[in-house]
């Protein structure tokens, strides 16, 4: 309390972007490939999470639209044109998770959001994945 007394220190924060580059960064973000086996993962995903024993409520539309942009989003931070299946299970848990209701039951037993959409992610097969 006492070093923010008089002064606030995010008065001291340095723009590090324009909102003309932001935009144009989320319009190129729009424009990373993704494959339809992919897109297919990503709904398989969240409706996974929505028929789970131990969820309540699971992942909305809202939940594979978020876990759609962001693996665009992360594609196009490593340099890449499109999406792959390890984008998403990279992001899935701290994209999906925090949108989970468990029941009573789970959250007894020790379960949380990151432990389900993990265990999702184990049991569906991946995109061009071979047995």
């Amino acid at each position: 309390i006492g070093r923010q007394e008089t002064h606030n220190p995010i008065y001291d924060v340095a723009a590090v972007t324009t909102p003309d580059k932001l935009i144009y960064v989320q319009e190129e973000t729009k424009r990373i490939f993704v494959d339809l086996l992919v897109r297919e993962y990503i709904v398989s995903l969240t409706q996974a999470s929505r028929q789970h024993q131990d969820i309540v409520l699971g992942a909305s539309h809202r939940g594979s639209l978020s876990l759609f942009r962001t693996s665009q989003a992360l594609a196009l931070i490593r340099g890449r044109e499109f999406v792959v299946p390890d984008d998403v299970k990279e992001l899935a848990v701290a994209v999906l998770a925090h949108r989970l209701i468990l029941t009573p039951e789970a959250r007894a037993r020790g379960m949380d959001g990151s432990r389900i959409i993990t265990s999702i992610m184990d049991n569906l097969t991946v995109p061009g994945a071979h047995a």
